[in-house]
């Protein structure tokens, strides 16, 4: 069994289509990082946003948007961590809402609707990442029928006008028919309903470009070494360049805003050192196998495990993926799937499946951390909260035995004594609107003056600005590409796919590796115009060859690393 992981680095913005312009975009992607360390020593900011994964990018967007001036410093790669390893749903959250009805829990339905409302945002605002996704749910048992249906339909209501698809009973017939790997034997049918699925790092990465777009100074490499305090309030932070050999320098700024993840509690003891911790872990371990084992456009919800969970089995860039798991975990950058876990995933497959699944037909398998908040007073003088969904709750993939699953999969906001803003929690789908809810909370605990309201409801990522949905069979007509290639160029960078290609002509046309649409062009496009450095920020983050094929991304390597260090003429 192979593992994915990485480290790496990544935002910036530049086109360049030929050999030409590929010796000055590589030359202007220095010039711009060396710019933005220049910035971040040189310039006073509203906003220091700490942590560059979904939470901490859509947080430099939202505060970006507004007109204030901002900084976000990642110490790892843009998603390198929980933010590249989620199951790939945009969703409301089709377990939450199972436990809002068995426990009458308000805060639970209100975590629903508002994650069906956000559902909604991402894929208007992301069309080339993200694209909804009809889920079956199978029914072995006659009175399973009226509970998922009805679940679902209660499901679709809370959705309201934002509503992908209504939810409706499919015959067995149709059900072996969308999803011919099912398991016959005492199938009835099935539960159809409609999610969103996405790309999750490339997503992050799109944010993190998007957010220098609207004037913030993004950097990764970048780490936090302490926090800078005057008068007892916290005033910036000491940060080092990875990549340089500098000393450490100040970032000076109004308000510094905790968005790290797992790792908040070290940041929040940087300005506390005893403060207590605020989180429990859990890990989300996921295999990827075959295309063979999920038709193309349709997922499955396997709504029953043997400890109280579900399972998502999903098409996914031409493969499948399968998980989670939702196991007590300790922080670690580089958290590794356990065998069990992949062997409990694929032990439910095998329950729902005629088709044979074994552990050889696993190609890659990883694990990501939750942060999931405990209960309690975490040392803060303001708190907030998104809804309630605290200790005696369960999660997405929980059980309601206990664990980790009692703990909140809501987002918690905590201002300090000393004024550093700390969130945590919450979930891909929800990330713009904790974004939003922690710069309402920055820009009142430091009274600063932001020009406009948040317009990141309506606001395009980069690649989305026009993108349109039938774009590839140009690109293919244009630059002479396979179809699987421009159909991938066409998704994975929207609007801007047509330079990846221009640069694909230059020489750089060649696939990575065999039975995979990735292109050499992109890694000169990775290193140029998103800011990776390393060959793991390329085939973990950039391209997902890591987390699809580990074998295959591991006989790409020495070539990206030799096109990473290239200095064209």
């Amino acid at each position: 069994m192979s593992t994915a992981t990485g480290t790496a680095s990544g935002a910036g913005t530049g086109a360049g289509t030929g050999a030409g312009t590929h010796t000055s975009a590589r030359a202007s992607a220095r010039a711009r990082r060396a710019d933005r360390l220049a910035r971040l020593a040189r310039e006073p900011f509203d906003v220091l946003v700490i942590g560059g994964g979904a939470t901490g990018a859509g947080t430099a967007l939202d505060a970006a948007s507004r007109g204030l001036s901002v900084a976000l410093v990642e110490r790892f790669d843009f998603a390198q961590g929980t933010s590249s390893r989620s199951t790939k749903l945009v969703h409301g959250g089709v377990r939450y809402l199972e436990q809002a009805v068995k426990h009458a829990d308000r805060s639970q339905f209100n975590l629903v609707r508002e994650a069906l409302r956000e559902r909604a945002v991402l894929l208007r605002n992301a069309p080339h990442l993200a694209h909804p996704l009809p889920l079956l749910t199978p029914i072995y048992s006659a009175l399973e029928l009226p509970y998922y249906f009805t679940g679902l339909k209660l499901y679709d209501m809370l959705a309201g006008r934002a509503n992908l698809k209504p939810s409706r009973h499919v015959g067995r017939s149709d059900a072996i028919e969308r999803f011919p790997m099912l398991k016959r034997k005492g199938l009835r049918g099935a539960v159809e309903y409609h999610d969103g699925q996405f790309d999750d790092a490339r997503m992050n990465v799109a944010l993190a470009l998007t957010a220098a777009r609207q004037g913030a100074v993004v950097l990764n490499h970048v780490s936090v070494t302490d926090l800078l305090k005057e008068h007892g309030q916290v005033r910036g932070a000491v940060v080092t360049d990875a990549l340089g050999d500098e000393a450490p320098f100040e970032v000076r700024a109004k308000v510094v805003i905790n968005a790290t993840g797992p790792f908040v509690d070290s940041i929040r003891r940087l300005d506390e050192p005893d403060v207590p911790a605020m989180l429990t872990t859990s890990s989300g371990v996921h295999v990827v196998l075959p295309s063979r084992f999920s038709p193309p456009g349709t997922g499955l919800l396997i709504p029953k495990t043997e400890d109280g969970r579900v399972l998502f089995l999903l098409p996914w860039l031409g493969h499948t993926v399968v998980g989670t798991t939702d196991n007590p975990a300790t922080v670690s950058a580089d958290p590794r799937p356990e065998a069990e876990d992949v062997e409990y995933i694929l032990r439910h497959v095998r329950q729902y499946f005629d088709l044979p699944v074994e552990t050889g037909d696993v190609l890659s398998a990883w694990s990501g951390l939750r942060p999931l908040v405990e209960p309690g007073d975490h040392g803060g003088v303001g708190r907030h909260l998104q809804g309630s969904a605290e200790a005696g709750g369960t999660g997405e993939h929980g059980s309601a035995n206990g664990g980790t699953a009692r703990l909140s999969r809501d987002h918690t906001i905590v201002v300090s004594a000393a004024g550093l803003v700390t969130i945590t929690g919450g979930k891909w789908t929800t990330y713009r609107k904790m974004a939003e809810d922690v710069v309402d909370i920055a820009v009142g605990s430091a009274a600063l003056k932001p020009r406009n309201a948040s317009l990141t409801a309506s606001l395009p990522l980069v690649g989305g600005d026009s993108f349109v949905t039938d774009g590839a069979q140009a690109l293919r007509d244009e630059f002479r590409l396979d179809a699987d290639v421009a159909h991938h160029l066409h998704h994975a960078y929207g609007d801007k796919a047509g330079i990846v290609a221009g640069l694909a002509t230059s020489g750089l046309g060649e696939r990575l590796a065999a039975g995979h649409p990735y292109i050499e062009a992109e890694v000169i496009y990775a290193r140029d115009h998103e800011d990776a450095h390393f060959a793991d920020d390329v085939l973990a983050r950039r391209l997902r060859l890591t987390f699809l094929d580990s074998a295959a991304a591991e006989s790409a390597r020495p070539r990206v690393e030799e096109l990473l260090a290239s200095e064209p003429s």
